[in-house]
């Protein structure tokens, strides 16, 4: 038991994954951010177009 206690304290193998979801999740987040602010936009300028239009 202590030794697969030493070898799970060590291993390292599964930081760079933890690293790579962070990151992925960070992108998202700023996706999110940057098409909300377009898609509001984009809203409006369809409001605009159907007012027009009646």
């Amino acid at each position: 038991m202590k030794r697969f206690t030493d070898w799970v304290l060590q291993e390292e193998g599964g930081q760079g994954m933890v690293e790579y979801g962070l990151i992925i999740i960070l992108v998202a987040l700023v996706a999110m951010a940057g098409l909300t602010g377009i898609g509001t936009q984009l809203l409006a300028k369809f409001n605009a177009a159907v007012t027009s239009l009646a």
